[in-house]
């Protein structure tokens, strides 16, 4: 299938260019600024669909709302009706907007250009009326604040919020893609249809910036987003693609003496923490035991004998795990427990508590297994 794709430089472009080609479709006609007339119509003439997400909406005089949106609009359909074409449309047209009637207007006329072509051919139409979409490659400091923010607060720069309590909705890229492609893939049908994006949001400006601020937080404090919360989510691997190369790497802090390392990882909230142990050939850590947390070790390398000793009963238990074979071990509450580092490297281990360690309340006791 040979699919024309306008506007091919603009940020919903890129992100579907890509997962077309993640999907193996491969006979990709790319239109943009500089595609001459030429290239346009040998596009239009072997092209099986046309994904129409080419517009203005950001021009130096408001003229150029009607020549970019409804007269290049106009131009593909001539184009198409010229030469008998019958193929189905997908066009990203956009919600109302009060601040720019204009770019609203053209839209909509854009919109009646298509939906002449489709009664007179009887070609299928997917309109989108697309509210804000975010995700990765948007450009910042153009018409996407999600882009805007994440760039400058990435960049340690300060963020204008002029009506935190603005609401806005928010469509997430990867989502407005795979209805683009529901469509691409469907059983051809006749006539309009308005698709929905199965996932929105609702939220405020405010909102948005705080979480992307505390985003950046997370670095001190080892927390990361829910991620059972669908924006949180999505919001927070947008803000990680705008990162500077320079800075995808930061430092944790490594509690360092004689017997090795313990480097606490991450904070996953109601999840607990992550932490990595480094132990040198012969050093015993642990001895304690504990009411309520309980652990999971994982050694990646090296070799380590865990022993287990019940704090009432007295009963003894021991294990030997190594890199050999990755074995989780759980560390159950009420037993004092110890790892030793039986082998001849640093021994490493990957350990998960169920709650964040509290100086305060550490639900940790001294005993020799």
């Amino acid at each position: 299938m040979k699919i024309l794709i306008t506007g091919s430089n603009g940020f919903i472009a890129k992100n579907l260019i890509e997962e077309l080609r993640n999907r193996g479709y491969k006979e990709l006609l790319l239109c943009n600024r500089s595609t001459s007339r030429k290239d346009l119509e040998r596009y239009i003439e072997t092209c099986d669909f046309v994904i129409h997400l080419a517009g203005v909406n950001r021009p130096v005089d408001e003229s150029e709302y009607h020549t970019g949106n409804a007269g290049f609009t106009e131009k593909i359909v001539n184009l198409l009706v010229s030469r008998h074409k019958k193929v189905p449309v997908i066009y990203s047209s956009t919600l109302l907007n009060t601040k720019h009637k204009e770019y609203g207007k053209s839209k909509r006329e854009a919109e009646r250009v298509l939906q002449e072509y489709a009664r007179q051919t009887g070609a299928s139409l997917y309109i989108f009326r697309l509210p804000n979409v975010f995700g990765k490659w948007c450009r910042p400091n153009y018409n996407s604040f999600v882009a805007t923010f994440c760039y400058d607060v990435a960049r340690d720069l300060e963020i204008n919020v002029h009506d935190p309590d603005a609401q806005v909705t928010l469509v997430y890229i990867d989502d407005v893609v795979n209805e683009f492609l529901s469509c691409l893939e469907r059983d051809q049908s006749t006539g309009e249809e308005y698709p929905q994006i199965a996932e929105s949001y609702e939220t405020t400006v405010g909102e948005v910036a705080a979480r992307i601020l505390a985003f950046k937080r997370g670095r001190e404090s080892l927390e990361i987003p829910n991620i059972k919360d669908p924006l949180g989510k999505k919001l927070y691997s947008t803000y990680l693609s705008y990162l500077k190369p320079e800075n995808f790497n930061y430092r944790l802090k490594m509690n360092q003496d004689e017997r090795g390392s313990f480097t606490e990882f991450l904070h996953l909230n109601d999840l607990g923490q992550i932490s990595v142990n480094v132990a040198k050939p012969g050093i015993v850590k642990g001895n304690h035991w504990h009411n309520t947390k309980v652990e999971k070790f994982l050694v990646v390398s090296g070799k380590a004998m865990i022993k287990f000793k019940h704090i009432v009963t007295g009963e003894m238990t021991e294990c030997i795990v190594s890199e050999k074979h990755l074995e989780i071990i759980d560390i159950p509450v009420g037993y004092t427990h110890s790892i030793t580092n039986i082998g001849e490297k640093d021994l490493v281990t990957i350990m998960w508590a169920n709650e964040v360690y509290d100086a305060e309340k550490p639900d940790t006791y001294y005993e020799e297994v």
